[in-house]
């Protein structure tokens, strides 16, 4: 297990190392739409190229990483707003988009509004959602990016900082998988907690 964890991360070390910036806008994009590619298998790995190998910036990262998340938030917007809701959740099914995520979502705008778009670019699940909700209502686009950026811009920064913080110590990764392990762990429960917090929490109390 430990050898194929290390030859998936060389693999995507070296796809980073040729793709730039762009790839991280891509990828960042991806993530941000019903495609399953968690952030935080983006940004930190670049980041650690930065403090390695001098590859990337701690800000060229950052920025790349909230300009592909709003990309895909604004496709996610454009399209449910297109479409409206009963396509949306007519189609949902086909997508791996069960109805029930999309009324959590649904809920969550509902509940917190702007700052719920901005907040929910840390939790997972919500934030590749909150484009749905906002597009049917059809929230003020401006202001829909503006929170989308500013929220993209802190969740970057932070994984950015984490993949900077493995760059200054290597020993995490090298000899070590199950320090790195409980390192990735406890960013997890972290996620975990905000999401049952500010997420699950509300929505059974409304129920």
């Amino acid at each position: 297990m430990a050898s194929l964890l290390n030859a998936l991360s060389a693999w995507y070390l070296s796809t980073l190392s040729h793709g730039g910036y762009w790839l991280i806008v891509a990828l960042m994009a991806l993530e941000s739409t019903v495609v399953p590619i968690p952030s935080e298998t983006i940004i930190p790995p670049a980041a650690y190229l930065a403090r390695t190998q001098g590859e990337f910036s701690f800000t060229g990262i950052v920025l790349a990483g909230a300009a592909g998340s709003w990309i895909g938030a604004a496709l996610m917007y454009w399209a449910a707003r297109g479409l409206g809701r009963p396509l949306v959740l007519g189609l949902s099914p086909y997508v791996g988009l069960p109805v029930s995520k999309i009324e959590l979502a649904e809920r969550w705008s509902a509940h917190y509004g702007w700052a719920g778009v901005f907040f929910s670019r840390l939790l997972p699940v919500i934030r590749h959602l909150i484009g749905i909700p906002a597009g049917i209502l059809r929230w003020n686009f401006r202001w829909y990016s503006a929170a989308t950026l500013a929220g993209s811009l802190l969740w970057c920064a932070v994984l950015a900082w984490f993949g900077l913080t493995l760059g200054d110590h290597p020993e995490l990764l090298k000899g070590s998988v199950h320090r790195f392990a409980l390192l990735v762990l406890g960013v997890i429960v972290v996620l975990a907690g905000l999401y049952y917090a500010f997420v699950l929490r509300p929505a059974a109390r409304r129920r």
